[in-house]
């Protein structure tokens, strides 16, 4: 039951269905936009956010008028994710992972307070200005100015006033001072993590999230919650810095089965150690280069991924995002990076992709029928009419997974672009189009797992509207092998550098530059068919060996420099002596 002050804040005219529906679809387009952009262009590209961002250089005062204000940004911000009653069924809720937070529990993840308080109103502050990396909740200092985010929180906070007495002040924890992060450090947050708070079971060995308890855990919603991947910074919810980790550790995520009770047998400097070690599992990121090069071997092209020769091959870090362009679409995907190597020789070149995923999936079921949820029918002669998921409900279908009982496998694909035309014209990024094929190297899973078939298919593709066709036996040169391990996949791909088939192959040429993308299936979280998560296109590069004049005019010029030194020498020593 809502409060007098909340029916005197929130109470407002019901809205027709049709709006409902309308709204609905233009949130969901302007959010998942919102996120596919701030995934590829900000939280890949993170760095750790300073600590004046989320502070304020003056507080406005809780006033009527300023919450009458707040309504507005709200109802016009806010409502369609956390609905007009702030129990977060918007309109689009139901399509979100994870699930906009409802305010009239008073729960919330992101405090400095201590368990099951109220966070307080800087915490919230902060919240609306930072944006919650891994969501749909943006970073509202870019659309709200610092007056207009304190008068929709005064407002969002009314949703939640019954759940604390009249004269409550929610205090912040302590933050004491910061031990050293050293070797010494590190070694006991890591005692700690894997042996004794037993962090492992939820986020895994190495941190990625796969630990025995991954797939099983509910938040107190009764939603399925999947634990942190402590590798990737860039999804912190509440920041990525020691100190950002040490209050999450302290003072618990309300809400989900991360609670403080994990942290209260360690003293504040174990609780330090604790937080040096997990921001010590962060990936350090490779991103900014647009050219992934490959280095040439004299030895043969190792088809084991964990082969050392691969350690010798430069990583480049690609960042993806869910195929959003055309139904089914997939706005919640699972992959959001690969890490790319390439090796090369004089007959043959091969690429290493690395991927963090919680499950091997080698399992792959029949796709079931398209389900007419929020749908939309195609518009062109030719395509399909069968009506797709638009944006696909993820509570329900059901409440241990959202496509229960379906399984689909993991898979990654390489595409090239079949023709290199010399020109800056390239192919659709997502599959080519009818005047520019694209050659497909499709890695499965399942057939992975048959240690006398070979796991890769070489495809073509003219465009998402047809299936890719898959080349003839005798056209299939393309090998592959993968490994999973601790929640990360491995796979390798390789191929001779030219075919007799240039109709429907790329044929690499050294010094040419070639675009390349990347697309991953991650089969727990549903994605089959179209989807996937994506890349756009980068370049690859086979490099150029050095000339061999550049050997012999620079060990000229070492002989040189070292004979006019030592006659400079010599010289000096000869006038010394006439003194």
């Amino acid at each position: 039951m809502m409060s007098s002050s909340q029916r005197e804040l929130h109470t407002t005219s019901s809205l027709p269905a049709r709006a409902w529906v309308a709204g609905a679809v233009v949130c969901s387009v302007i959010i998942f936009t919102t996120v596919s952009l701030d995934a590829q262009l900000g939280d890949l590209t993170f760095t750790e956010l300073p600590d004046e961002v989320g502070t304020f250089s003056s507080k406005l005062p809780n006033t009527p008028e300023a919450r009458e204000a707040g309504k507005q940004i709200y109802m016009k911000r806010c409502m369609p994710c956390h609905g007009i009653n702030g129990d977060g069924n918007g309109p689009v809720a139901d399509t979100l992972n994870p699930r906009p937070r409802d305010f009239t529990r008073g729960l919330f993840k992101l405090r400095t307070t201590a368990w099951k308080d109220a966070p307080t109103e800087a915490d919230h502050f902060r919240t609306v200005t930072r944006g919650i990396p891994g969501t749909a909740m943006p970073a509202f200092r870019a659309f709200l100015s610092e007056q207009e985010r304190w008068q929709v929180i005064y407002f969002e906070r009314a949703f939640f006033t019954d759940k604390f007495p009249p004269d409550h002040q929610a205090k912040e924890v302590s933050l004491p001072s910061e031990p050293a992060n050293n070797a010494d450090s590190l070694a006991k947050g890591k005692a700690f993590f894997q042996e004794k708070l037993v962090c492992w079971t939820c986020h895994g060995r190495e941190g990625r999230g796969d630990g025995l308890q991954a797939m099983i855990l509910k938040d107190d919603w009764g939603n399925p919650i999947r634990p942190r991947n402590l590798t990737k910074g860039w999804q912190y919810k509440g920041g990525s810095s020691a100190k950002d980790i040490y209050l999450r550790i302290t003072t618990g995520l309300n809400g989900t089965p991360m609670s403080s009770d994990w942290a209260k047998s360690l003293s504040d400097e174990e609780r330090w150690h604790l937080a040096h070690y997990v921001k010590s599992l962060q990936k350090p990121l490779k991103l900014g280069e647009v050219v992934l090069k490959s280095r040439f071997i004299k030895k043969e092209i190792p088809l084991n991924p964990t082969d050392p020769l691969w350690d010798q091959a430069v990583p480049l870090d690609v960042s993806l995002s869910g195929q959003v362009h055309v139904a089914p679409r997939d706005e919640n995907p699972s992959v959001d990076l690969v890490t790319v190597r390439s090796l090369f020789n004089d007959k043959e070149v091969g690429f290493l992709l690395e991927w963090d995923d919680r499950t091997k999936d080698i399992k792959n079921d029949e796709v079931p029928p398209p389900t007419p949820v929020s749908t939309e029918t195609a518009k062109t002669e030719g395509e399909a009419k069968l009506p797709y998921p638009t944006y696909p409900v993820l509570y329900p279908p059901s409440k241990d997974n959202r496509f229960v009982p379906y399984n689909f496998r993991d898979a990654v694909l390489i595409q090239f672009p079949v023709k290199l035309t010399g020109s800056s014209e390239k192919p659709h990024f997502f599959l080519g189009d009818g005047s520019h094929p694209v050659n497909l190297w499709y890695w499965m899973a399942d057939k992975n797992e048959d240690a006398q078939a070979n796991p890769v298919e070489d495809q073509n593709a003219n465009g998402y509207k047809s299936p890719a066709k898959v080349q003839p036996p005798d056209s299939q040169d393309v090998t592959g092998k993968g490994q999973f391990s601790n929640g990360h996949w491995r796979v390798v791909m390789k191929r001779a550098l030219t075919t007799k088939n240039a109709a429907d192959d790329i044929q690499f040429q050294r010094g040419k530059l070639i675009p390349i993308a990347f697309h991953v299936w991650d089969g727990t979280n549903g994605e089959t068919g179209l989807q996937r998560s994506i890349s756009s296109w980068t370049f690859f590069l086979l490099e150029e060996p050095t000339p061999v004049s550049v050997y012999v005019y620079t060990t000229a010029g070492i002989i040189l420099a070292a004979g006019l030194e030592f006659w400079a020498i010599r010289r000096v020593r000869r006038s010394s002596r006439k003194e």
